[in-house]
């Protein structure tokens, strides 16, 4: 009886110490004027987003993916029935800025059906400059820049797995080539200002390091990453305690001490550095060698496409542009970098795909898109726009698992995505997540097909500005190309690229993609993921 009473009284007990000791701490006034009781606003606070998500948010309302947008990529991941029935619920009679695709009432289907639904660039990256090593990529759907460190091991694994499955390829991110990335599948090396895992004992660039990273995986390109869509203009820092040997070692970097990534390169600062910069790269390894960038101020791009369209002098350029939007991404960020720095995708891409159009290079450089558009419909409207490929980054991480928690920068991701955390990573599965991976960009690719049927072309690439429009509810639509101010041909390929692609799509001929990659195919034809 006796100990019956002590534990009946334990709960008013425990209540009791914790209003004493609200009543007497000076952090928050709200816990001083109601004890006890303010700390259930507290845990509405911690919930929020959960009960937003799951209870209060409608279909389109979340952000940045909505509940219909997430369940797509979940479904499609899965490898079951993605469609949708009883109409649309999106609010289309007053909804602005609503893309709508127009299908062509009499238009022949013209892409050979495959397996894996492939659909090749339409362009050869690094052909344009004779690069040793120039290549066709196998898919215009491929996974973007995201470091080991930011995501986890096991989920770098379940991507780099898939991507292999799909037959597409994989970014790296600046935080250097890992174990984790040798999983079989195609990558695209980043090098970002921290040089990590081609620096020098001072942090310097080092090319030969560089040379012999690249020679120890399949790297098809190299990345120079100038700024990104979530912290554009911002460097970054890694605490020493974070250091392990582990990261130490991918990264070229000494355990236990704090690592800083400025804000701007050291090996080159200004467009011209940059260009000998990159000739530097490309000649040494063979490789198409690009940059990816947010879009602020616009003077760099007239003086990059003036500096590759001169004739004086040797003739120097990147091979691609990978444009990102400053919707913000992956990387931890200040709010006012995710908020408010660098241009809307959109709005960035324009700009920059008009600047080299203008310069008579468009051909000669392969566009790729990155910033939320993973999606059938916005990656429709990035091929329209000029896109030759697209890059998907939390699309990705959805594909794995996220449950878009946001709790990136925190180290408490609860799928083991985006975690350092042992115990959340084992969650996840890379064995299983491969596959999901590559169920995912196959789905894509394939309403991608459906959609280029649909208005009647043989590649998404053949999409132009005018085939969309957006729309002011219903009291008005306007074509892309007048949206953006491209005037007719803008957003387009040349008349051979054109005809090239068309054939390769018609006659489904996808061994003989031209470049270094010919017989590259196997691996993803006979490793489908049973969809």
């Amino acid at each position: 009886m006796k100990w019956s009473r002590i534990a009946a009284s334990l709960p008013f007990v425990a209540t009791a110490g914790v209003a004493a000791r609200d009543l007497t701490q000076k952090d928050h006034s709200l816990l001083r004027n109601f004890p006890v009781l303010g700390h259930a606003r507290y845990g509405l606070e911690l919930i929020g987003p959960e009960l937003r998500q799951y209870i209060v948010a409608s279909n389109d309302e979340e952000r940045p993916f909505s509940r219909d947008q997430r369940a797509w990529i979940y479904r499609s991941a899965k490898g079951v029935n993605n469609y949708a029935g009883f109409g649309t619920d999106n609010d289309m009679e007053t909804l602005q800025g609503y893309p709508i695709i127009k299908h062509r009432t009499f238009a022949r289907s013209m892409a050979a059906e495959t397996e894996d639904h492939a659909i090749p660039c339409a362009k050869v990256l690094g052909g344009a400059r004779g690069r040793a090593k120039a290549f066709r990529p196998r898919s215009v759907v491929n996974v973007s820049a995201m470091s080991f460190g930011s995501l986890s091991g096991n989920a770098i694994m379940a991507i780099n797995a898939g991507v292999r499955l799909a037959g597409a390829m994989h970014n790296t991110g600046e935080g250097g080539l890992s174990t984790y990335h040798r999983q079989g599948g195609e990558l695209i090396l980043q090098i970002g200002t921290g040089y990590f895992g081609c620096r020098d004992e001072n942090g310097e660039f080092d090319l030969e390091r560089l040379v012999a990273v690249v020679e120890s995986a399949p790297v098809k390109a190299i990345e120079i990453k100038l700024s990104q869509g979530a912290k554009p203009g911002l460097g970054g820092v890694l605490p020493g305690t974070k250091v392990t040997k582990e990261i130490a070692e991918i990264r070229g970097v000494v355990e236990g001490k704090t690592v800083v990534s400025p804000s701007r390169h050291t090996a080159f600062h200004d467009e011209d550095s940059m260009l000998d910069f990159v000739e530097r790269i490309a000649t040494r390894t063979g490789l198409p060698v690009g940059i990816k960038s947010a879009v602020g101020e616009m003077a760099f791009w007239h003086r990059l496409a003036g500096l590759m369209s001169t004739t004086d002098g040797p003739r120097r350029g990147v091979d691609f542009i990978t444009i990102d939007g400053g919707e913000g991404g992956t990387g931890a960020a200040p709010i006012v970098f995710s908020d408010s720095v660098a241009l809307p995708w959109a709005v960035g891409f324009s700009r920059v795909y008009k600047t080299f159009y203008e310069a008579g290079l468009s051909d000669d450089i392969v566009f790729i898109a990155s910033g939320k558009l993973g999606l059938p419909l916005t990656a429709t409207q990035a091929f329209a726009m000029g896109a030759d490929m697209i890059n998907v980054a939390r699309e990705a991480m959805l594909a794995i698992g996220c449950l878009q928690t946001q709790k990136c920068h925190e180290d408490t991701c609860p799928t083991g995505v985006a975690t350092q955390n042992k115990w959340l990573a084992h969650g996840l599965d890379p064995q299983q997540k491969k596959h999901r991976m590559a169920n995912y960009v196959l789905a894509l690719r394939k309403d991608l097909l459906k959609i280029s049927d649909a208005i009647g072309v043989a590649h998404p690439a053949l999409i132009g500005p005018e085939d969309l429009e957006l729309m002011d509810g219903v009291r008005r639509g306007v074509a892309l190309d007048e949206v953006f101010g491209y005037p007719e041909g803008y957003g387009g390929l040349g008349l051979d690229l054109a005809a090239e692609i068309e054939r390769i799509m018609v006659e489904g001929d996808f061994v003989h993609l031209g470049g270094e990659n010919e017989d590259n195919r196997e691996t993803a034809a006979t490793e489908q993921p049973t969809r």
